[in-house]
This record gives C-alpha cells, structure tokens and sequence, in this order.
C-alpha cells in the first residue's frame, strides 16, 4: 500500500466553501455577520457572539510568517521522504490574528519540500499561491518581492 499524505475534508458543511473559494484561487475566511468578528478555521458558531450567522469574506493573501518550523524525521511515513520540510504560520494582512498553517515555496508550482529552507524568516512578507493536490487546493506561501 503506498502512503498519502493527509488531505483535508473538502465537503466538511463548516469549510466546504473555504475549499470550493481555494479552487478558485482565492482566500477567505468566515466572517460573523452580527458582530462582524472573522475566524479561522472556519466552524458554525461565532466564539464573539455566538451568532449563527456568517458570510465568507475574501482576503488580499498577503500576511506575514509568524512562526516557522523545519520538520524532520521521524514523522508520518508519507512525509518521511521529502523531510525535512517547512511549515509556516502566516498571519494574514488584513487581521494579523487570523492564522494560516502551511508550507513557503519557491513557485506555484515547485512541490514544497523543495523550498530553500535558509530563506525561512519570520516577518517576511508572503503572499497565498494555490496547488492542487489531488483534487484539493491547497493554500501555500511565497517570499513577496520587492517591486510587487
């Protein structure tokens, strides 16, 4: 049997729409429409208010990292061997306590165990990239440039 790596539930009710917004190469998150409180990861009631009610909100996705770490075996078989590997948190630009676990590339395309690892920095400025994995978008980070 070969190993996968995890993927998430894209038809989960509470973040199906954050999945079909990433297919779609765009970042959202949930946002009350009571208080106006947004939230990450996304789930039925507003920790605010307890409203009920949202709406999905699209984001610029630029942030910055707010944490990284380098992984390297032991680890879940599927992830062994492209250790080690980043993973960073990036806090997004528009409200810097909504948070997005995941990986910083060198490209949309380049896999992201292949990102050179000195390059990690926290306060960098990233901006999102999407790749497909599977049927599944995956928001993932890149280095911004000067100039863009």
């Amino acid at each position: 049997m070969e190993e996968q790596f995890l993927l998430p539930d894209v038809e989960d009710p509470d973040s199906a729409p954050f999945w079909q917004a990433a297919a779609q190469g765009q970042l959202v998150v949930q946002t009350c429409v009571d208080c106006g409180q947004r939230r990450f990861p996304p789930r039925p009631m507003c920790y605010r208010c307890r409203s009920l009610r949202h709406r999905w909100q699209p984001l610029s996705g630029r942030g910055t990292i707010w944490s990284y770490v380098i992984a390297h075996p032991p680890l879940l078989p599927a992830y062994e061997a492209v250790a080690p590997y980043n993973v960073v948190v990036v806090a997004t630009a528009e409200d810097p306590t909504i948070r997005f676990v995941g990986n910083l590339v060198e490209s949309p395309e380049e896999p992201f165990h292949r990102t050179k690892l000195d390059r990690l920095q926290i306060g960098a400025p990233v901006r999102v990239v999407f790749q497909r994995v599977d049927d599944v978008y995956l928001p993932r980070w890149m280095l911004e440039t000067s100039g863009r």
